[in-house]
């Protein structure tokens, strides 16, 4: 049987490929847009193809996500089974911030106008739309398998916490961070292209993840100097602790939380015909459509599974909230 450190390792590589598959037919896709017409071809075929080729990433690293952490659980001698099942389709189309994910996906063209309106050429402000697009694409792909391994951790009993998981090539912040363990609906502090992974743990389990200076120790001199700075890498190596020499949360947010003041929700799925929508309707509630929206939408908000975790650490009332917005079933 694999270790779960093996598991992880896994799963990690399972990810990033889908990443990397997203970013392609992203970068494919791209070759057929124009700087002058840029928001209609986002707003067409273009866009549609971009939307679908995200989403089904999302989709892709979602429908793993039960299995892994069943086979984690198992792997650490608890029970694969969990108490409820997890709704894959749930999690695709929502960007990391909990909005509409193809709201998201629009902002490029809205930074290629920007390029243009400096004086950028068109071929140089497309490039940096790419760069735009790559990033965005490859950050709700991540977010949505973190947040899904999260969702199944909540399902199985067994998972209690997670550790975080770091793989070089990787930047200081994420670096200090590396092992740290986490109650199992904890927020994931992220930055946009993150790549790290959560590794759940039945109990007290602790597999052998590298510590900061572990990591630190196997960089060369010249990457310690580019992740750490010439300075920074200098103390570290004098002996100054990392987490001291780095700001760990400059440029780290929570996936799905937009503020301490605002609630997180999503758009994705509230219409009658949305998975989220169509439970919304089982149950009698209510839907409105505003002035210019094809679809009613229902009328109560759908909260994201990060929101539901900040707003209650009970595990069957996250259990209930994932239920009633359509996460699990």
């Amino acid at each position: 049987m694999a270790t779960p450190t093996e598991l992880g390792r896994t799963r990690y590589q399972q990810v990033t490929t889908v990443v990397r598959s997203v970013v392609e037919r992203v970068q494919q896709v791209w070759k057929g847009v124009s700087a002058a017409t840029i928001e209609d071809d986002l707003e067409g075929a273009a866009g549609a193809a971009i939307l679908a080729a995200v989403a089904d990433g999302q989709l892709t690293v979602a429908d793993a996500a039960q299995a892994y952490i069943a086979a984690q659980m198992a792997a650490q001698g608890g029970s694969a089974l969990a108490e409820a099942t997890l709704v894959a389709a749930a999690f695709a189309g929502i960007a990391p911030d909990g909005g509409p994910l193809e709201t998201l996906l629009f902002l490029p063209a809205i930074g290629v106008r920007r390029r243009l309106a400096i004086g950028m050429p068109p071929q140089e402000a497309l490039i940096g739309g790419l760069a735009d697009m790559a990033r965005y694409a490859s950050t709700a792909v991540a977010d949505i398998a973190r947040t899904a391994d999260q969702v199944a951790m909540t399902a199985n009993p067994n998972c209690v916490a997670y550790v975080r998981v770091v793989q070089l090539p990787a930047c200081a912040r994420c670096i200090i961070l590396s092992g740290q363990m986490y109650s199992r609906s904890e927020g994931f502090l992220r930055h946009p292209n993150c790549d790290c992974q959560t590794l759940p743990l039945k109990e007290h389990e602790w597999p052998g993840v590298a510590s900061p200076q572990q990591l630190f120790d196997r960089m060369p001199a010249a990457e310690q100097r580019r992740v750490f700075t010439v300075d920074g890498a200098d103390a570290i190596r004098l002996g100054a602790d990392a987490g001291q020499v780095v700001n760990a949360r400059r440029g780290m947010n929570l996936a799905g939380v937009r503020g301490r003041s605002r609630r997180a929700t999503t758009t994705e799925g509230v219409t009658r015909r949305g998975l989220y929508g169509r439970s919304v309707r089982r149950a009698g509630g209510g839907f409105a459509r505003t002035a210019g929206e094809r679809y009613a939408r229902a009328s109560e908000v759908r909260l994201t599974p990060q929101e539901i975790f900040r707003r209650t650490s009970e595990r069957s009332e996250q259990l209930e909230l994932l239920r009633r917005y359509g996460y699990i079933v």
